[in-house]
C-alpha cells in the first residue's frame, strides 16, 4: 500500500499476535522504528536504520547469523535488501516487508523490476519458492465519520499462483485472487463491495478508492 495505508499498524499486529502464541526469536529492522514490542512468548531484538545500524543491508546480514525465526524488514528499497529477504525465505525464516504498490498483483512487477533483465527469470523461480501471501492495504473513510476502516486485497500462494510467479505470468494474478475466496483470497474491488454491503462504507467512497472502477459499479449493481 501506499505511504499512510496502516501497513505499519499491520505489521505491528501480527508481529504482536505472533509474539503472544510462539515462542520464536524475532527481528526487526526499520526506518524509523514505530513500534516497540515487548517480549511476551517471543524474545524480541528490535534495530533502527541510523541509530542502531548504518542500512539494512549490514543490519539483515548481521540478523542472519543470530538464528531468528521471524524477520520484519521496514521497507524493500534496493535489490540488494530484497535478495537478503530472499535468502531468509529460501533458509526457513518467516519475513515479513512492505513495498510501496497499489494492489497485490502490482506488487510482483515492481519487485521484479528492482532486478536486471537477465536475472528476472531466475528470480521469479526463487520468489515462486518462498513466497506465502501479499497483501495490499489502504484505509477508507467510513459512513458514520468515525474514523477509517482497512480494505485489505489478499493473494496467497496456492499451488497454481505459484506456478503463475515461477513462470512470470503475473498478468494472471488479478483472475485468481478474484475467483480464490475459497483460499481466503479477495480483490480490492471484493473488500469494498463487502463494506458496502455491511453498510460500513458508502458506494462513493468504494469508487473513490476502486481498483477498477468499471468492474467495481458492474459489482455494486447485483
Amino acid at each position: 500500500g501506499p505511504t499512510g495505508s496502516g501497513k505499519t499498524t499491520t505489521l505491528g499486529a501480527m508481529l504482536d499476535l505472533i509474539n503472544q502464541n510462539r515462542e520464536c526469536h524475532m527481528v526487526t529492522v526499520e526506518d524509523p522504528l514505530e513500534i516497540v514490542h515487548q517480549d511476551k512468548l517471543a524474545y524480541v531484538s528490535q534495530r533502527e536504520v541510523g541509530i542502531d545500524t548504518e542500512d539494512f543491508q549490514p543490519a539483515l546480514r548481521a540478523v542472519l547469523r543470530e538464528a531468528p525465526d521471524v524477520i520484519l524488514i521496514g521497507e524493500m528499497r534496493d535489490v540488494t535488501t530484497m535478495g537478503v529477504a530472499l535468502q531468509a525465505g529460501e533458509t526457513g525464516h518467516l519475513v515479513f516487508s512492505t513495498v510501496h504498490t497499489a494492489s497485490a498483483y502490482e506488487t510482483m512487477d515492481r519487485i521484479m523490476n528492482m532486478f536486471p533483465p537477465h536475472e528476472r527469470e531466475y528470480m521469479c523461480q526463487r520468489m515462486a519458492g518462498s513466497l506465502r501471501a501479499i497483501v495490499a492495504q489502504k484505509l477508507v473513510p467510513r459512513a458514520d465519520g468515525k474514523g477509517r476502516v482497512a480494505a485489505n486485497e489478499i493473494l496467497i500462494c496456492t499451488p497454481t499462483v505459484t506456478k503463475k510467479i515461477e513462470d512470470g505470468e503475473f498478468g494472471d494474478l488479478y483472475a485468481l485472487m478474484n475467483e480464490g475466496e475459497f483460499w481466503g483470497m479477495q480483490t480490492m474491488n471484493q473488500a469494498l463491495v463487502k463494506y458496502v454491503k455491511a453498510g460500513i462504507i458508502t458506494e462513493q467512497i468504494a469508487m473513490a478508492n476502486a481498483g477498477l472502477a468499471s468492474e467495481l459499479k458492474m459489482m455494486l449493481r447485483r
